[in-house]
């Protein structure tokens, strides 16, 4: 009787626990990676299906480029807060947070141009 209680509660505890498994996806086209215009529609792809603590791999030349997170303000003025992190090796690596994250290239009028992405996470 206590072996069939013991994996009964096996079973059920089994059944609770959600196994999930973060998503890497590289940002932009093949060729460009993060630069001006490859994110524009690169969130809608097919096959995409965002969730928090999927990972955004942006890769770009170093030195050409940088990734800062920002808020909706910061996004839509292209501005960073003083003190925000900037990303700089060219393959930075930022995982995602439930609901929207914006990034943005905070060298002169490269967000301007669009090297900035808006992504919701589920």
């Amino acid at each position: 009787m206590a072996t069939a209680a013991f994996g009964l509660m096996m079973l059920l505890i089994g059944h609770s626990v959600v196994l999930t498994s973060a998503t890497k996806y590289v940002v932009g086209n093949r060729t460009g990676g993060w630069t001006f215009g490859a994110s524009c529609n690169w969130p809608s792809n097919p096959g995409k299906h965002f969730k928090a603590n999927d990972t955004l791999v942006f890769k770009y030349s170093a030195g050409h480029h940088n990734v800062v997170r920002v808020t909706k303000a910061g996004y839509r003025n292209c501005t960073a807060a003083e003190g925000a992190r900037v990303y700089s090796s060219g393959n930075d690596q930022i995982k995602l947070v439930k609901g929207k994250n914006y990034f943005i290239c905070t060298y002169p009028n490269h967000c301007t141009f669009g090297v900035r992405l808006s992504v919701t996470a589920i």
